[in-house]
């Protein structure tokens, strides 16, 4: 019997092939967040709930919202994690980030990086934004969906 085995660790890099991650501290509801990113920077994140991420810890369920925006005549979309359910994180590495911004689809330069960074920090209720590498992200598995 030929039995197949699963590479989740290959998987996973092939998620964040190409992708930018920022970590984002703003201890703000998801909702009003997403409204000031919208309203603000011109994005349209609207909440998923098709890839929103399950965990099961201890026997309870957790469940951690992915807001979307998608980037007109382009293949880049948004993705924005909220990084904390019911005192669970999604990834716990990073207990200190409110969000986790995903850019994937497309490549995005630094400049354009750079400037979702310093935009973000210009909201009210932000103190920080960091980009995050993948070599710092131990639980990639989790924000895959």
């Amino acid at each position: 019997m030929l039995k197949l085995k699963l590479d989740i660790d290959s998987l996973n890099d092939d998620f964040f092939e190409e992708t930018r991650l920022l970590g984002i501290t703003a201890p703000v509801k998801n909702y009003q967040f997403c409204w000031q990113l919208n309203n603000l920077l011109g994005f349209d994140f609207r909440l998923n709930s098709e890839i929103e991420i399950h965990l099961k810890k201890k026997s309870r369920d957790y469940f951690f919202n992915i807001y979307q925006s998608a980037e007109p005549n382009s293949f880049l979309t948004h993705y924005l994690y909220h990084n904390h359910f019911d005192g669970e994180y999604l990834l716990p590495e990073f207990r200190h980030m409110d969000f986790l911004w995903l850019m994937k689809g497309d490549w995005v330069d630094d400049d354009k990086c750079n400037w979702i960074k310093q935009s973000v920090k210009s909201i009210g209720g932000v103190q920080m934004v960091a980009e995050l590498t993948n070599e710092q992200i131990r639980n990639k598995g989790n924000m895959v969906f």
